[in-house]
């Protein structure tokens, strides 16, 4: 059987920058995710397998932690559509326990684009049965161009 990851090993890997400090992506901060994202022609996703550090109740991770992993796969989702947004709202849903230790994951994808509103969705999935264990659906608010600019030399490895 083919993991997803396996899978999804062959599409593109984002260019993400690493040196800065934030908490999802960036490599500088000694507490964070230090998540990695990958693009195929739908959807964006990182893998991500929780650490000790991440529980909330004994072996089961805290859904702060859930939540914030999310919310940044949609916001890479945002980016790779060459838009630049915020989170204005986000609604998870938690639908089972999400365990230390299991590979698992993220992925997300825009539902639509409205002026400066973009909606995404995103899902939390188990490597090992494709189990969906969150799911979240979130509205981004566009930035200003300036804004953008700034952000995407700031974060994002240029060709």
């Amino acid at each position: 059987m083919t993991s997803t990851r396996d899978t999804q090993s062959i599409n593109r890997k984002l260019a993400v920058r690493e040196d800065h400090w934030c908490f999802g992506c960036g490599r500088q901060n000694p507490i964070g995710l230090k998540l990695s994202f990958y693009e195929d022609s739908e959807q964006v996703w990182a893998p991500w397998t929780p650490e000790r550090e991440h529980q909330g109740y004994e072996g089961i991770v805290h859904g702060g932690l859930i939540s914030t992993v999310l919310d940044e796969v949609m916001g890479w989702a945002i980016y790779v559509r060459q838009l630049w947004a915020v989170t204005g709202t986000m609604n998870v849903r938690f639908r089972k326990p999400v365990h230390v230790g299991e590979p698992l994951t993220a992925r997300a994808w825009v539902e639509s684009v409205t002026g400066r509103k973009v909606d995404v969705r995103a899902q939390l999935v188990r490597d090992s049965d494709s189990h969906i264990l969150a799911d979240a659906t979130a509205l981004f608010i566009r930035v200003s161009e300036a804004q953008a600019s700034e952000w995407q030399g700031r974060y994002f490895d240029q060709p």
